[in-house]
């Protein structure tokens, strides 16, 4: 199995990286694709353990617990789109263009192909957008911050929120609007597919672009 894009992750998440191993390749891979089906609060070691013919034992190896194994997903996914940023601004002078990269970026993550044979991004994002904010809104809020699980998140807005600055350095608020965009993004697909009545986007028409036009629209409005 070919590997090439490995994020170093925040080593509280796990016990052992699921990414060096084999078998721990093959834990995550199953994971996206058995709670992006059942959801997290279905999910357990037992089920995951028994779909890949492996032990609850060799899971407990990898992770202390499932929620650890949450947010590792969560976390790959963060870097993912920085990853995506990041590559697709390098060579842009024009802070405009960039905001616009980094609305695509967020809107279409999961169409790119992320050369890591093991994660289905479309499953994956599928994961962020149910399941995302019980990855940090928990009452072990607090100690998990103090230790670094969640930088990747960080990182994420702090690289969208310096875009927002170097376009307009006399928005007073760039990192809540960075934070606010990935939210966004993924809420108004939540809200299109289950809440129709909480958004102005719909399925019926491609709801992707239609995303990424509502998102530009509040930036031009905001930003420039």
């Amino acid at each position: 199995m070919s590997v090439k894009i490995k994020f170093d992750l925040n080593e509280g998440l796990y016990l052992k990286d699921p990414q060096d191993s084999k078998l721990g390749r093959k834990i995550i891979q199953f994971s996206v694709i058995m709670i992006s089906e059942i959801g997290f609060e279905a999910f357990n070691f037992k089920k995951i353990a028994n779909e890949i013919n492996s032990t609850e034992a060799s899971l407990y190896r990898y992770f202390e617990n499932k929620h650890l194994l949450l947010l590792y997903l969560t976390n790959w996914y963060w870097e993912w789109v920085s990853y995506l940023i990041n590559r697709n601004t390098i060579n842009i002078n024009d802070p405009r263009k960039k905001i616009g990269i980094i609305v695509h970026s967020l809107v279409f993550a999961t169409a790119e192909n992320s050369l890591v044979e093991f994660i289905d991004e479309s499953k994956l994002h599928k994961i962020v957008v149910f399941e995302g904010a019980k990855a940090y809104h928990t009452f072990n809020i607090n100690k998990e911050n103090s230790i670094g699980l969640f930088k990747s998140y960080k990182d994420l807005t702090v690289i969208i929120s310096s875009i927002i600055s170097e376009a307009n350095p006399n928005f007073k608020y760039p990192s809540a609007l960075a934070s606010n965009l990935f939210e966004m993004t993924n809420n108004q697909l939540y809200f299109a597919k289950y809440l129709p009545k909480l958004t102005n986007v719909s399925e019926e028409n491609n709801l992707d672009e239609e995303i990424e036009s509502m998102l530009n629209y509040f930036l031009e409005k905001l930003l420039f």
